[in-house]
This record gives structure tokens, sequence and C-alpha cells, in this order.
């Protein structure tokens, strides 16, 4: 705690610039395949919007026919801000083509961000959006992706809009309670075994553990509306039954009235764990005045040992003075007492952030160039690696063998591996993470009961029709 102060300075002048940014994970996948075809980039110097046959997307007469080109990338995970630019450089170096990194900054929503670029004809070449918005946008303004070749890496995976492809998955993310290992251990002076906690009464009788011995407050809960109404309040649609598509079931439900959030189980046990977390938050006594930026050093000094967080969230662990070979990883934010529960024995991941190709504004050089950044990043060593350990990602396509270099990416990975992950990622309105998030922190802070909330859920959802 001595260096708390210190370590705050220090990265407030960073600013978690994840705030706000990790919102509306969404997804509409599917286990149904896309057979590849051999043709993966166009040719744009023909100018006659010609296929091209290629084994390797990264040719390097690809590469010659289309140097010089410059294209424009719109970032929105503000955390990669930085790796980007560097993978962005490295891929001008091998291929000379020019990909501008553009940042959707703090507080800015990406959806709103690209419609308003479409509206003023600045659309970037490529985008980063959350599922959600992709879904939302793909026919108008993407391009139809179904047949490159990269579609082979990642079948179950892939977004799909009315059986096409309009997007690249960027990248796996996982969340539930992360834990700080060695913060339990030198607590309790005992081993700590993660797949101990497979139920409430498994979690509920740590924290009490660990409040005895001398923790008094063991949990970190943000108080971001993001946080709170993707995040904490997704695990309702997404443990359903583990699917996306179990979740639309759901949520369709909810929208037609023929389910009641206060007869919904998930909800009930969700806001069970929610109290459970909420007695030993660290933040309870202002959870509302709760500080982003100092929620990692409470679990980084051992303040605390789990924070109700991401995979996305090691970048301020680390700035907080966790070291990666420190041993972090995940517990499932347990909902109910059933052992057997996938919910309680396996960790949601799946794929959230989504690359499109603008078919709109950009031109045909310029479409061409941000298939080859793509290809490059699937099928390149260089980009494989920088995607992995530049940006400190978990790749979609099974083909990069690269691990995470930080120990919450290489955990998701190892249990993905394991067949220890559930992959959905409930599909949302834009304003469900504001709306909610906000509903959710009046609860938190104990403005409101849980009828109250639950209420709030089943307005919400009715008025969606």
């Amino acid at each position: 705690m001595k260096q708390r102060m210190k370590k705050l300075a220090a990265i407030l002048m960073v600013t978690a610039m994840s705030i706000g940014l990790f919102a509306g994970c969404g997804n509409s996948q599917t286990a149904d395949t896309t057979k590849p075809a051999d043709t993966a980039t166009t040719d744009a110097a023909d100018a006659a919007n010609e296929d091209t046959t290629a084994a390797d997307a990264t040719t390097d007469t690809a590469s010659a026919d289309l140097s010089g080109v410059e294209i424009s990338f719109l970032n929105s995970k503000g955390e990669i801000q930085t790796a980007l630019e560097e993978t962005a450089a490295a891929f001008e170096e091998e291929t000379g083509i020019k990909v501008d990194i553009m940042a959707c900054g703090t507080g800015e929503v990406p959806y709103t961000k690209i419609t308003s670029a479409y509206n003023s004809g600045t659309a970037p070449t490529m985008a980063m959006l959350d599922t959600t918005d992709v879904v939302a946008l793909a026919e108008e303004y993407a391009l139809d992706l179904s047949d490159e070749k990269w579609t082979a890496e990642c079948t179950d995976l892939l977004t799909k809009v009315n059986d096409k492809v309009y997007s690249f998955p960027f990248c796996v993310e996982g969340r539930g309670l992360i834990y700080n290992k060695a913060a339990i251990e030198n607590t309790l002076g005992k081993e700590f075994d993660p797949d101990s906690i497979n139920s409430y009464d498994a979690l509920a009788a740590l924290l009490e553990e660990l409040r005895a011995a001398g923790m008094e407050n063991p949990v970190v809960i943000s108080k971001e509306d993001w946080s709170l109404g993707a995040h904490q309040l997704g695990f309702i649609y997404d443990t359903y039954d583990g699917t996306t598509a179990g979740s639309a079931k759901l949520i369709t439900a909810l929208e037609d009235g023929s389910q009641d959030p206060a007869e919904y189980e998930r909800l009930s046990q969700f806001l069970d764990t929610m109290d459970l977390l909420l007695e030993y938050n660290i933040n309870k006594k202002d959870p509302l005045g709760a500080l982003y930026e100092q929620d990692p050093i409470f679990l980084a000094d051992g303040d605390a040992a789990f924070w109700a967080n991401g995979c996305w969230a090691w970048p301020n662990i680390a700035d907080a003075g966790a070291s990666a070979t420190d041993a972090y990883g995940f517990i499932p934010f347990v909902l109910g007492n059933d052992t057997s529960d996938f919910a309680n024995t396996s960790i949601q991941a799946s794929p959230t952030k989504q690359v499109i190709i603008d078919k709109v504004q950009a031109s045909e050089e310029q479409i061409a160039a941000a298939k080859e950044f793509l290809n490059w990043l699937v099928y390149n060593d260089n980009g494989q690696k920088m995607l992995v350990e530049t940006c400190a990602l978990i790749p979609a396509c099974t083909n990069n063998a690269y691990n995470p270099l930080d120990p919450l990416g290489m955990d998701i990975k190892n249990r993905m591996a394991e067949g220890k992950t559930y992959s959905s990622c409930f599909i949302a309105p834009s304003d469900h993470w504001s709306v909610l998030g906000a509903a959710m922190q009046k609860y938190i802070a104990g403005e409101s009961d849980r009828e109250t909330f639950i209420k709030e859920v089943a307005d919400y959802w009715t008025s969606q029709k």
C-alpha cells in the first residue's frame, strides 16, 4: 500500500484508455463453415477488379502492386493504439502499404464514430467494431468477405449476417473474476486451486476465509457502466446455454415479454453473486467513487484477491506493478451451486472485436490493400507474432501458434485448448451498456433494490419492440 499513490500517479499519466472501449460484446457466430475460395486478393493495379489466385496472401507480387497505397484503420481498443501503430509500421516496411491507425478516443462510442464518419464522407478503409455494431452495419457498409482464404482458419468463430461473413475476428477475449494467486496464498498460508471455486458456496467460503485471515475486502468491483452493464450483467445472457444462439433466444423472449426477468433463474443467480461480491468490495464505502486507475493497484498490491474484469485488463494490472511471470488467471463468475454447470466450470471467451472493410467509400486499391493487411496478420509470421506479442491479443485463427506473453491471455488460450470455455457473446442494442449499466450503478450504490433493478431490465427489453 505504501507505493500505491506513487503507482497511481504514474498510471494516471497513461490513463486507462480501455475505459468505454470494451463493451458491446456481441456475436452471431455459427458453427457453419464457409468454403474458402482460392482467390484471396484483388490485383488493384489492373483497375479491372479481377481476382488473383494466391496460395500465400502476402506474395511479393501483390505487395509490389499495392506499394504506395494508403489506407486507414479505426481502432476501438484504445489500450493497443501504440502497438497497432507499430504493427502497421512493420506491415508498411514489408509491403509498402501505409496504414493510418485512427483512435476511437476515450468516451467515444465506436458505433457513433463510424456512422458519423460515413455521414461526413470520411469512412476509414477498415474499422474495428464491437460485434453488435458489425451486425447492425454490415450489409449497408461492409465488404462481403465470405470467400477470403482466412475464413478456413477460424470457422467456429466467424460472425455471419444472413449467412455471409462481413468481418474478420480480430481477437478473442474472455472475462470472469481475475485472481492474484500469490495474494490468496500469502494471506491463507496454503496453496490455492482455482478449479476449487466452482459454486456460489465455494466462493462465499473463500471470501470469508480471506477476510478472517486479514484481507478485509478481497474483491474489486469497478463502477464503469460498460463494465457493469456489458461485462457483468452480460453473464445472464451468455450463460443461458453458453451459445450466442441461446443468448439471442433469451433476448427475443425478454423483448416480447414471454420471459419475465423476475422468473429467469440466471438473473436471480447473478444478483446473488453480485450481492456477495459487493459485501467484500474494497470500494464498498463509496462504490461510485471508485477509480478505474486505482482498481488494478488493489489487485497487484495484494490488498484484494479478485477483480471482476477480462483479459484486456492486463496492461492496467502490469502498469500497477504486476509481472508477466506472476500467477494471475480467472475463476468463473459463479452462478448458483451446481458444480457441473458450465457457468461454474468454464470461462466465457469469444471473438469480441471484428474488423470490417468499407465497400462504400474505399477505392478498389484500398480494398485490396485492406485485404492484404488482414491476410498479413493471419499468414505472415511477423504479422502473427505482432498480433499476439506486440498487441497482446489472443488470435482467433487457429494457424497462429504464438502464445500470449501475459498470464491472463495465456490462461484463456489454455482453457480454450482444454475445452473449458463457452463462446457466447450476446448481441444487444448499442445503448444496452449505458442504460442498464446506469441501472447497475444505482444497484451497487444501494440506490435501488433487487425488485427495482429487475423491473428496469424488464422495461428496457420490452421497450425494444
